[in-house]
Order: C-alpha cells, then structure tokens, then sequence
C-alpha cells in the first residue's frame, strides 16, 4: 500500500525542521515543540489538520512580533536549502518542498494585518515551497492592491513567483478556498495571463492554462475570446488554449469544436459495442469495446470520448467525460478499440452499487448509452 501523504511529517521531517529552528532560535525547546505537536490527536489528523497544527504551535516558538517572525522563518528556509537535508526534503515534481508549505500557511493565518511585511515575503518564500493558498486571503481582503502586485508578479525573474501570479489567483483552485470575485469577473486575470501565455517556463505555462480552464467554468465567453485570440501565436500558446479548453471540450462547447477543427462529422459510425463486464464489482474494472469507421474518402480529425454515468446516492446518475483520443483517422478506415474503466476505491470519488451506463462521444456529439451494474 502507497505511503500516506499526511505521513511526510515524519521523524526525518521533524529532525531536520528542529535542527533549522535551533539554529535560528538558540532558545528553542525541542522536546517541548515535539510534544506538543505529537499530542493526543495527532494520528487522527489528516494531512491539512497537521499542517495547520503544526502551524499554530510553531507560532508559540516564534517571537510574538509578526515582523520577526517572518525574519526567522526567511533565515530558516536560507538555512535548510544550505544543508545536506535540503536533498531528502520531500519536493513536488519541479523542485519546491512540499513539507514546508506550513510556512506559508503561518502567514496566511498570522499575516493578513500586515500586507507589506507578508507579501514580501511570500515573493522569497515561494521560491522554496509554494505560496498560491497564501494569497488567497489576501486576494479576498485586498483584493485591487492584491492584483495589482500579482500582475508585477507576472513578470518576475524567477519561475516560481510568475506561476504564483496566475497559479494564486485561480478562481477555483482545487483544495483551497474559492475566489468569487474572480469568479464572477475574470478581468483582473486576464493581463496577467496576457504576460505568462507563452513563458519561458512550462509549468508557468501550465498554470496558465488551468487558469484557463477555471474560469472557463463561470465564464466560458471570456476564454473563447482569448483563444480566437491567441490561437496561432505560438506553439507554446496553441498548447495552453487547447489544455485550458478541456473542460469546454469535454462539455460539446460546439464553438470551442469548430476553433480547434473538431466540426461535427459525417459518415462516422460505431459498430459492434459490446460491454465485456456488464457486471462490475468494486475494485475492479468495467471494460468495452467497439469499432470506429470511418466511411469518409478523406483522412478524418476526430475527438474520441466515453461519457461513464456514475450512480449517486439519490439514485440519479451523474456523467463524467473521459478522453480515449484525438486525431485524424485513415480514410475508409475500421478501427477497433478496448477501453478499461477502473473502479477501484479512492478517496475523491464514493462508488454507489446499481445501475450505471457507458456512452461514446464523437466531436461533442453524445450516441447511444449502455448499461452495466456496479455490484459489491
């Protein structure tokens, strides 16, 4: 079994996280931070409970005044990455810690009252372990001045503050909390990703198109409009409006098909779809099959997909999209296709036994739907 993820603050974590506290604090009582961060509860709590845990006793080992605080906790980060444990701090995949990140939780939690000392320091703190659920509050509470200094940002010598810049301001970004706002109204986004679309840096560019696809939730026109008029810019652009079209595509937007060439087409048919597993326990996987002709003369450009129906709890049923491919198929062609369909329990998603249903999609265009049972 994969290790949990709330186990990363571990004894390897906690060693070297005390070794940089003495160093900045040649007060600091270790068996009493230990204790008190491994109380009672600390097995029962889940990854974001010990992080703001550990947060909150930390700031009884900081001094009292913010300011100095903050300056200790600049002075630990220089020392950590200056050490041999720096190389075993557990990283995300472009090399910021991902423990550490209770670091920037200290100022979202203990920072909001002092913008100029908070925001100067998430500029260097990010460049370690990220900050984007650090501005948030910010956003909220100065939300004009906030923007103001994201779209400066944009425009930083260093990857990891220009991805802040747009990855911060996500209006829907996942396991933090939501920016109505922006949600309602993008346009403070907008110029800053007009600075980042085709960055140097891929996963800036990464970034961009996620906030793409956010807003695309609440405001598909605005997206629509940026990609009429960023498509064709550049291959690295062209990348980011097509990723951050995913949910528009996923839905059928029939404008969005049209701009990346993905037109409802003719003389595409399915034959022989056939449910392999028409019952599927869970744990295991429901697997189908079919073939794809393409009756066209010409080779065809088509957007592939299955709809899978999940039951709910209420016993209605709720689609999710899934992308099999997308490309051009040879003229005349009959391809046949296998798809699994896992099943297996996970934490984001309850399974509901009983009836669910498989579709396929072509360039938006939703046939026929099938069934299957999900049983224990």
């Amino acid at each position: 079994m994969a290790e949990l993820f709330k186990n990363m603050f571990n004894a390897k974590f906690f060693d070297g996280f005390t070794k940089a506290l003495k160093y900045t604090n040649s007060d600091f009582d270790e068996p009493l931070f230990l204790s008190e961060i491994m109380d009672k509860d600390w097995e029962n709590k889940e990854l974001l409970q010990r992080a703001m845990h550990i947060t909150a006793v930390l700031k009884k080992f900081l001094p009292a005044d913010y300011k100095i605080a903050i300056e200790k906790i600049l002075e630990l980060i220089k020392y950590v990455k200056s050490t041999q444990y720096w190389v075993s701090v557990e990283k995300t995949q472009f090399g910021l810690s991902l423990e550490y990140g209770i670091l920037s939780g200290f100022i979202a939690e203990y920072g909001l009252d002092d913008y100029d000392v908070s925001v100067k320091a998430i500029e260097e703190i990010t460049q370690f372990t990220s900050c984007e659920g650090a501005v948030r509050p910010f956003i909220i509470k100065y939300p004009d001045k906030m923007m103001r200094q994201m779209l400066l940002w944009s425009k930083h010598d260093h990857w990891a503050v220009r991805r802040l810049s747009s990855e911060g301001c996500r209006p829907r970004l996942p396991w933090n909390m939501a920016l109505p706002n922006l949600k309602e109204n993008p346009a403070p986004i907008i110029p800053i990703l007009e600075n980042l679309k085709n960055d140097t840096s891929e996963i800036v560019r990464k970034s961009v198109a996620n906030n793409l696809n956010d807003i695309a939730k609440d405001n598909p026109e605005t997206v629509i409009d940026l990609v009429k008029k960023w498509q064709g810019e550049s291959k690295n652009t062209d990348w980011v409006i097509k990723h951050g079209c995913r949910t528009l595509l996923k839905q059928g937007n029939a404008e969005v098909l049209e701009i990346f060439g993905l037109n409802i087409v003719k003389n595409i048919t399915i034959e022989d779809f056939q449910i392999l597993t028409p019952k599927v326990k869970i744990g295991k996987s429901l697997e189908f099959c079919f073939k794809l002709l393409n009756n066209n003369n010409t080779k065809t450009k088509i957007r592939l997909e299955y709809g899978l129906y999940y039951q709910k709890a209420n016993g209605t049923l709720s689609k999710k999209v899934h992308k099999i491919s997308e490309k051009e198929y040879a003229e005349n062609s009959i391809t046949e296709i296998t798809r699994k369909q896992s099943f297996r329990v996970i934490t984001t998603r309850v399974f509901h036994i009983g009836l669910h249903q498989v579709s396929i999609i072509i360039n938006g265009k939703e046939l026929d739907k099938y069934d299957f049972e999900l049983i224990e």
